[in-house]
């Protein structure tokens, strides 16, 4: 009898300590289960890193985050503006470093080349470059970086504005910090050299020396062309008003600032689809792709190319654009209205 009781006391022991036990385990699963919940509700945080505010670099940022919005991917962010100062950039990298965003985009060479450093090439952090025009040349390949270049069809613009002007000297400013901007003068020196022109460069190191360049070699050639240059194309206006003072041609590899100025040619990307092309990046590593797998992608679809034409500057100059050009373009500016096509 003694036997059977203790028996019992035994079994009721061990009833008790399973109930303890998952008296314990039941409220941390639940808990454990909520929290994972809650972070996936919670979605990603994508920091954007913007060298400065100008009308292409906006239509990046916002052309990224319309495309994110069409997707079933829950995203946040936080939108930095380096102001063109490359400290703030350095600072904002380590902010997101230190915030731990889930994916850190650089719009404009100097600002992607900031997170790269801070976060290193084994960061599990991918980094996104957008408008970045040579990404091996500013140091952008690693495991983790990806993004989407801006380079544009230098020798054909420099081309098409001798086609039309028949310009003989063709003058640039470019900004001698920034790596996109070197590169892309040495495709304009190389494409006038190639096609029998003068080339007549001027270097700025920030944005308020720019009128300054442009003033310095205005007088010493027919047309200007201006590249995807940021700290220059910062300043269009400027340089817009020297050239439109001296009666010369400017061409702008931008189009995205032309609305008010007297610049008559602009051939160059629609930055909001360079935006759109981002956000397709950042969908891609946010559902499993590696970053190092995507790489650069390069635009070369017509379609995300937009043609201006001011017809009033053309004329006042003394200079025609042949029909089939203006039936190429996507806005023409005449008798001082805009129209799109």
């Amino acid at each position: 009898m003694v036997a059977v009781l203790e028996v019992e006391m035994k079994h009721t022991r061990t009833l008790l300590l399973i109930g303890l036990v998952l008296a314990l385990i039941v409220p941390l699963s639940l808990f454990t289960g909520c929290k994972k919940s809650e972070s996936k509700a919670t979605g990603y945080t994508i920091g954007v890193s913007k060298l400065l505010p100008h009308p292409a670099l906006d239509a990046v940022e916002q052309g990224l985050q319309d495309y994110l919005k069409s997707t079933a991917l829950s995203v946040s962010y936080d939108l930095q503006n380096a102001n063109g100062d490359i400290s703030t950039a350095s600072s904002i990298a380590q902010k997101f470093k230190s915030d731990k965003v889930d994916v850190a985009v650089g719009i404009a060479t100097p600002s992607a080349q900031a997170l790269a450093q801070v976060f290193g090439p084994t960061s599990s952090t991918a980094v996104v470059f957008s408008a970045v025009t040579d990404a091996d040349e500013a140091g952008l390949v690693a495991a983790n970086i990806a993004g989407v270049s801006d380079m544009n069809p230098v020798e054909d613009q420099i081309k098409l504005l001798i086609d039309i002007t028949g310009a003989k000297r063709i003058g640039n400013i470019y900004a001698s910090g920034e790596a996109n901007g070197v590169v892309l003068m040495e495709m304009a020196k190389a494409a006038c050299a190639k096609l029998g022109v003068e080339f007549v460069a001027s270097a700025v190191s920030n944005t308020s020396e720019v009128k300054m360049a442009a003033q310095s070699i205005i007088d010493r050639v027919d047309a200007v062309y201006i590249a995807t240059d940021n700290a220059v194309i910062s300043a269009i206006t400027s340089v817009d008003d020297v050239v439109t003072k001296a009666n010369k041609v400017l061409f702008v590899a931008d189009p995205s600032g032309m609305d008010g100025l007297n610049a008559m040619i602009a051939w160059g990307f629609d930055y909001y689809n360079i935006g759109i092309e981002t956000g397709k990046v950042i969908e891609q590593i946010l559902t499993g792709t590696k970053a190092g797998d995507i790489g650069t992608v390069y635009i070369t679809d017509p379609v995300k190319f937009e043609l201006w034409f001011n017809l009033d500057t053309a004329g006042q100059l003394g200079y025609t654009v042949p029909q089939s050009l203006q039936d190429a373009a996507a806005v023409l500016i005449k008798d001082g209205k805009k129209i799109s096509k």
